[in-house]
């Protein structure tokens, strides 16, 4: 199997939202993308999945080392999606900060530690999604200085959403992300999470960043440079199936405990098709919306 057939399973195989944003790409790009997000699950599996934190230290130390060979031009990596990311380097403008800092935020997710404030929340954001967004718009051919203010800001929108979608299951599972200050503010618990104790401080709290989100996908489209956004169709592609679980999380008032939020793979199609084809024809000096 070559590792382009490895990235291309890894990524068919996931589900994820980010595979119907690749849909229409053209063909290196999609490639480069797949590697991308190939690299990314490798890294979120560890955290997700081995239990066994010096286990999970280790393997993530050893992808460490893959990227730093993926950067270093007089030799080769060892995995598959490693070696396919040199493809990558060698194609598109991508540098290696991100890679490391996406590595930092997985690190945080094996160590458990929790989340004081809301600035260690945007850096966590930064960390596991503002930096892809800047992986990916170097793929795409993004030229404009702002169009990184635009990655991170919708990074940040995206990691919120996600967040707020996975907040009863992620608490389940002994990781909570809402800052414990501004917890501690609107009087909501550790276990009021892992219950599900909807009370009025729990409603304001998940309202807050529900907010915080809506302002974050606002701001990535006010960021957005007119000279880049044909070049950022797949980013705005994305944002708006992400856009979308937000707008069903408003309609269950975020009670994820009772009403988790999915969308079927045919809503996602059918959302990514729409969003693609509206800004292939869309007039540049007219704003873009995620709706």
């Amino acid at each position: 199997m070559t590792p382009q057939v490895y990235c291309e399973q890894r990524t068919r195989g996931s589900g994820s939202s980010f595979f119907y944003a690749f849909l229409f790409l053209p063909e290196e790009q999609r490639r480069a993308m797949m590697a991308l997000y190939a690299f990314c699950r490798e890294v979120d599996d560890i955290a997700d999945e081995i239990k066994d934190r010096d286990v999970a230290r280790t393997k993530l130390a050893f992808w460490q080392q893959q990227i730093d060979l993926v950067f270093d031009p007089d030799r080769a990596a060892h995995h598959p999606v490693a070696r396919e990311l040199q493809w990558v380097r060698d194609h598109f403008p991508i540098e290696q900060d991100p890679f490391n800092a996406l590595i930092r935020g997985m690190q945080h997710d094996i160590d458990g530690k929790p989340i004081s404030s809301d600035e260690e929340l945007d850096y966590y954001c930064y960390c596991v999604a503002g930096t892809v967004g800047l992986l990916t718009i170097a793929v795409f051919g993004a030229e404009h200085p702002k169009s990184t203010d635009f990655a991170i800001a919708l990074g940040r929108a995206l990691q919120l959403t996600n967040i707020l979608r996975d907040v009863a299951a992620d608490a389940r599972n002994g990781r909570i992300y809402l800052p414990q200050q501004t917890r501690i503010r609107f009087q909501v618990t550790d276990q009021d999470l892992i219950d599900g104790n909807i009370h009025n401080g729990m409603k304001e709290l998940l309202q807050h960043y529900g907010d915080a989100a809506k302002s974050a996908y606002q701001h990535a489209l006010d960021t957005l440079p007119e000279q880049d956004r044909r070049a950022l169709r797949a980013s705005l592609t994305m944002g708006a199936i992400y856009h979308c679980y937000l707008h069903r999380l408003r309609k269950v008032q975020f009670d994820v405990w009772r009403h988790p939020v999915t969308i079927s793979p045919l809503r996602k199609i059918w959302v990514a098709w729409r969003m693609w084809r509206r800004e292939s024809h869309a007039d540049p000096t007219q704003p873009a919306r995620f709706k």
